[in-house]
């Protein structure tokens, strides 16, 4: 994703600013995807495993990124806190 780009990214809701979601997050949640345990904020299954994600400063929150595409809206927003073992950091 483009560095500039990213400088300008938010969270919607929280107004954090976004990261790109290191290995370990992205493993952690992709287990989680492959157990069948994972829920976006939609309520819909995340059923796709993660190739990118962009997480909140306080990492509670993860957003898809397909394609390159940030999806920066609330109905495909992960909450970490479905994840057990989501690293802290």
């Amino acid at each position: 994703m483009d560095r500039k780009l990213l400088d300008l990214l938010v969270c919607p809701t929280t107004r954090q600013p976004l990261f790109p979601l290191e290995s370990r997050g992205l493993q952690a949640l992709n287990a989680a995807i492959a157990a069948g345990g994972l829920v976006r904020g939609s309520g819909e299954a995340q059923s796709e495993a993660l190739r990118e994600a962009l997480v909140t400063r306080d990492r509670k929150i993860v957003y898809i990124v397909d394609d390159g595409i940030p999806l920066l809206d609330s109905e495909n927003a992960i909450a970490t806190a479905q994840v057990s073992d989501f690293p802290s950091a």
